[in-house]
């Protein structure tokens, strides 16, 4: 098994053990069958033949491009895991379909959203992270890399977001038209209705009563005070969502592996180090063009757009942090990077209380002090759990009393909070907690019931897609007004959701849905198809993870065809693998390889399986979009021609 393989230059093993499939194997292809099937008819009833969606012919206000492109943006994703080869173009047509269609709408300039806040950048993005994982990149996939990268390091005149002196981007909303200083009624006119169920952003806006948590935004007259007191005190200056916009400069160095990229991440995240132990150890989230905590808004630090205040307090403030720690250590393999998420999470457990015999953590803000208080969600510290695998990020889950049973697989609803649970399934996203529970050996029958509650929900989104209510052509600009959102229903109809064979294969939870990478332990990639993900009838399992290893299972579920495929370490090929176990059924080791490499060869001829512990180094590789492939042409980039 450990000869040498005649063409590759890493370590091949090969399996021999004859398996019946486990029922997971078979439910994982069933999964990708299922999957390829419903992404054709769901791109056949919503987008035309050149990419572009059936919609309206007009759409006002500055959101919007966000939201089309999360509703296709798991074709990519699909694919990367092993979906059908035909999801490759497709995913590739529809976002430049969307650009297109979105600039003549008026959102989209220069290929990017104009501007808007990186929480809705951050989902929308996730569409290119996930075409960077498809690959193989193309000159022009590199070129919009460094040229999106360039509208927030300082270095595009017409898109100048970012301060390089103070290190501050310089307002909540920004984009290829650069920072959005003064709004207009236009532009935050499709929330309107939407937003009047919300508190109010401030707590002196004439005409409103703060104390009953909801604000008219509909009335005329609330509105033009809002949009005066947002130009006012909301719209200059740095908050924390914008780290989000660490993830789209990632996303460029992983293109490309220039190191000005890797630092402008670290300094931005110490940046916000250095604002947080100025104000005593609590981040905080409004920061003016000089630097200055609480500049526009009388000192408070409180009271930033999406902020401690409003509209959702601290989950906005804790995911973008998270999303940033993570690419941190990514970029730089220091668990170090993790740190300001880690104490903002302490702090918020340290202003906890008991009522009605429940522990419960501050949310939000008010210039009354801490309040909405709420059971503390254990999924942002099993994200950092999952990166460092270090005991105190363990105690920071186990310290949450488990209010419902954390092995409980659910199906969830398009979004907000699941009502039994507590848990948030923005996208489709519910089951972060018993995947934690699975991979710590305390859940084992989750596999099969995770992908038992996929095909379920794929099921439910076909049929709410083929209803009368899912057919575009039946949609007005007033959509808004019935059951479904206008511009969130290709989320809402999107049968394209599998939580459960990103955990199962990757090895890692679900990205977070605003604006987080996708990272595991591992990925795959069809070493005769030369394309990403498992081959066809290959099933993955990983099921133990340590600071030092991974254990894998691979299944090839065909009795008629061989397959071969290759591991990667890590799903940016940041780890190493150093040398591996072949176990049997009862997880004795029969035979032990040397690897040495991030990439592992694996033959797994028809109808036979293989479990591997694979011994590793974590994150000591420069992270990377690469295939195991040559790419000649991947420091081609263009330089246009300078008019006078």
């Amino acid at each position: 098994m450990n000869s040498s393989h005649n063409h590759e230059p890493f370590a091949y093993v090969r399996a021999s053990e004859r398996i019946v499939p486990p029922q997971w194997a078979l439910q994982e292809q069933l999964l990708f069958e299922t999957l390829n099937k419903a992404a054709k008819e769901f791109v056949e009833r919503y987008t035309h033949p050149d990419g572009t969606l059936i919609w309206f012919e007009h759409w006002p206000g500055m959101d919007g491009s966000d939201d089309p492109y999360e509703g296709f943006m798991n074709l990519a994703l699909l694919y990367v895991l092993g979906g059908s080869s035909e999801l490759h173009e497709m995913s590739r047509k529809i976002w430049e379909g969307i650009t297109w269609q979105w600039t003549e709408y008026g959102q989209i300039h220069r290929e990017f959203d104009a501007y808007y806040d990186w929480m809705h950048h951050g989902e929308g993005y996730l569409y290119l992270y996930f075409l960077g994982l498809a690959g193989p990149a193309t000159p022009k996939d590199r070129q919009r890399a460094k040229k999106f990268a360039a509208m927030y390091t300082g270095d595009d005149a017409e898109a100048p977001n970012y301060d390089k002196d103070l290190k501050l981007i310089r307002s909540p909303l920004t984009g290829s038209r650069g920072p959005r200083f003064e709004v207009s009624e236009e532009d935050w006119s499709t929330h309107r209705g939407i937003l009047d169920d919300y508190l109010a952003p401030y707590e002196d806006i004439p005409g409103v009563d703060f104390a009953s948590m909801k604000c008219a935004w509909s009335n005329d007259v609330v509105y033009r005070n809002l949009i005066a007191m947002m130009n006012e005190r909301m719209n200059r200056g740095d908050v924390p969502l914008n780290l989000n916009a660490t993830g789209l400069i990632t996303h460029a160095f992983l293109h490309a592996g220039d190191e000005s990229l890797r630092s402008w991440v670290v300094d931005y995240l110490n940046a916000w180090q250095e604002r947080t132990r100025q104000n005593g150890g609590i981040i905080p989230d409004n920061v003016g063009l000089t630097g200055q905590i609480g500049e526009y808004n009388d000192g408070k630090w409180w009271g930033g757009y999406y902020g401690w205040r409003w509209p959702h307090g601290f989950m906005t403030i804790i995911e973008p942090l998270t999303n940033a720690c993570m690419n941190t250590v990514l970029l730089t393999g220091d668990m170090k990077g993790l740190q300001l998420a880690r104490e903002q999470l302490d702090r918020n457990w340290e202003l906890r209380k008991e009522q009605d015999g429940k522990i419960i953590v501050p949310n939000k803000h008010f210039d009354s002090g801490w309040t909405d208080y709420k059971e503390a969600m254990p999924k942002y510290p099993i994200y950092l759990w999952s990166m460092s695998m270090a005991d105190e990020d363990l105690e920071r889950i186990e310290r949450i009393p488990k209010d419902h049973d954390w092995n409980e697989v659910i199906v969830p609803a398009f979004s907000g909070r699941d009502p039994k649970t507590g848990r948030e399934t923005k996208h489709y996203i519910g089951n972060t907690q018993p995947w934690y529970q699975f991979i710590r050996g305390l859940n084992p029958d989750y596999p099969e019931r995770i992908l038992d509650a996929n095909y379920e929900m794929i099921g439910n989104q076909l049929a709410k897609m083929r209803s009368p209510e899912g057919d575009p052509r039946n949609w007005s600009e007033h959509y808004n007004e019935g059951i479904y959102s206008a511009i969130h229903i290709w989320q809402e109809m999107c049968p394209l959701y599998f939580e459960g064979l990103v955990q199962l294969t990757l090895g890692g939870p679900m990205h977070i849905s605003h604006g987080g990478l996708q990272h595991g332990r591992v990925r795959y990639f069809d070493a005769d198809a030369k394309r990403p993900g498992l081959p066809t009838g290959v099933s993955a399992l990983v099921d133990k993870l340590t600071k030092e290893s991974v254990t894998l299972y691979l299944v090839n579920t065909n009795q008629f065809a061989d397959r071969d495929l290759i591991v990667q370490a890590g799903v940016f090929g940041e780890h190493q693998f150093l040398h591996g176990e072949i176990l049997n059924v009862q997880g004795d080791v029969i035979e032990k390889i040397a690897v040495d490499h991030k990439w592992l060869y694996v033959s797994v001829p028809a109808g036979t399986g293989i479990t591997i512990k694979l011994a590793m180094e974590r994150y000591v590789r420069t992270p990377t979009y690469d295939m195991p492939w040559t790419d000649a042409d991947k420091h081609t980039i263009i330089r246009g021609r300078e008019v006078k």
